[in-house]
């Protein structure tokens, strides 16, 4: 089977005007061109792609789906086309994925870093949780990744960032309460039913059952909330106490209003975060570099959080 992304575009202009005269000015060659092109498509796909009238033309059964498909081709060859235009003009594009507990505090600052060091670079970002990210990567839809590690998946390749501890986060009244017990509250010590956590499939929920010796099974414990914003609003309101990451500290409680957070005793709590790649992708330095950008601006982030937090023996911060 032989056909041209000529005879494509000729016919889907012909579907379009359905006229072949129509369709010939509209693509700017003369109506027997266009007519030898349309033939020898039908010839390809082994049957009549059209019906032909003497003023309309209607498209067959077959000539429906081969316009389904031409579609589909067309689009991408203009996307390989830009794609060949933006490389020759050096033009780069990057492929980005995050974590849905990581993309809103990090990639303000990112993008912004990003587009000022390099306003050619083209940047596609993908926020879902760590497992479709992970497919994305080894499917090669992703250039890197921003998440927990270790990741545990042979072929990548990690890059450690920044470490991310975990504060208690609940309202000033429950907060207060376990203020008045006396010694500082560990995460083991958090029962179950005071427990609120992401639904199930969030890294971030695993990380919080993990520190705090729960099992996913436990009794009592909510796995509901879609997002750490729902979650934050939940327990600023009073409905339970959660672990919330110091890179999202500043911004759920700018955003959740009544949420106190306080820090555990040390050692405290934490998750690593990284930024890994298909170990077979040359790093040949855009790695590197991306890395130390989002190292840079997670770390001010939490930084920020641990002077605007204190220590574990403070009053609780809301």
């Amino acid at each position: 089977m032989h056909f041209t992304l000529r005879q494509l575009r000729y016919f889907k202009a012909l579907c379009q005007h359905r006229n072949f005269g129509r369709a010939a000015e509209a693509s700017h060659v003369s109506q027997p061109a266009l007519s030898v092109q349309i033939k020898s498509l039908e010839e390809a796909m082994g049957g009549a792609l059209v019906e032909r009238h003497a003023r309309d033309v209607v498209a067959t059964p077959l000539g429906r789906q081969v316009l389904a498909q031409a579609d589909a081709i067309l689009e991408a060859a203009k996307g390989l086309d830009r794609l060949a235009r933006d490389h020759g003009q050096g033009r780069r594009s990057l492929s980005l994925g995050l974590i849905p507990t990581l993309a809103p505090y990090l990639l303000p600052g990112t993008l912004a870093e990003l587009r000022a060091r390099d306003l050619n670079l083209s940047v596609e970002v993908r926020e879902a949780r760590t497992s479709r990210l992970l497919d994305a990567l080894r499917e090669g839809e992703l250039d890197a990744a921003v998440l927990a590690l270790p990741t545990g998946v042979p072929g990548l390749v990690e890059e450690g960032l920044f470490e991310d501890r975990f504060l208690l986060a609940g309202s000033a009244v429950r907060l207060g309460q376990i203020r008045a017990g006396g010694a500082g509250i560990r995460p083991n010590d958090l029962k179950s039913e005071q427990l609120m956590l992401l639904e199930d499939g969030h890294c971030l929920t695993d990380q919080a059952l993990e520190v705090c010796g729960r099992e996913r099974a436990g009794p009592g414990i909510n796995m509901g909330a879609g997002s750490l914003g729902t979650l934050s609003r939940l327990v600023a309101a009073g409905f339970g106490l959660t672990l919330m990451p110091e890179l999202a500290a500043r911004s759920e409680c700018d955003a959740a209003r009544g949420l106190a957070l306080q820090r555990f005793p040390e050692p405290q709590p934490f998750r690593r975060i990284g930024l890994v790649r298909r170990a077979a992708t040359e790093g040949d330095g855009w790695f590197s570099d991306l890395a130390d950008i989002i190292r840079s601006v997670g770390q001010v982030i939490v930084k920020e959080a641990g002077n605007e937090n204190g220590p574990a023996i403070g009053e609780p911060v809301q």
